[in-house]
């Protein structure tokens, strides 16, 4: 069956479900997992305004803080469910702006053949306009990909 599943999470409480099945469809086929957490990189222009631009190093230093922070919390969490679920468990931090490309692209380097994520389900306009890292996952992996609400 699967022997190593992909789990991405950006440590809400929805991704938190698709991390608790991830594991245990990991425990019961005997596969590890790699879990990935995907930040946004630090864009000056995002930040700060024109006129506060010479603060920059401070800001970037702050906002580099802050990821690996947020990053190391969300995948402690699941390094801690992984033990406590005796499934073997990588732990990833990526940068970069397209989430669903940095999904993809660590599922095929690290040859995981099951990627196991959550979607909040949304469907008509309300997708359309807020789009969804699911949905483009899906649409451009080979791979098999398991979706949880």
């Amino acid at each position: 069956m699967y022997r190593h599943l992909l789990i991405p999470t950006d440590g809400s409480e929805l991704a938190h479900k698709a991390v608790v099945q991830g594991l245990s469809l990991a425990r019961l086929c005997g596969a590890k997992v790699t879990a990935l957490t995907v930040e946004h990189p630090f864009y000056v222009y995002d930040v700060l305004p024109s006129s506060k631009m010479d603060n920059t190093p401070g800001v970037f230093v702050e906002y580099a803080e802050y990821v690996k922070a947020h990053s190391t919390n969300i995948l402690s969490e699941v390094a801690g469910a992984a033990k406590d679920s005796g499934v073997p468990c990588e732990l990833v931090q990526i940068e970069q702006d397209q989430a669903h490309e940095a999904i993809i692209a660590v599922a095929t380097k690290k040859g995981c053949d099951l990627i196991v994520m959550a979607s909040h389900g949304r469907s008509g306009l309300a997708a359309v306009l807020l789009g969804s890292v699911t949905v483009k996952v899906l649409t451009h992996t080979k791979l098999p990909v398991l979706v949880c609400h």
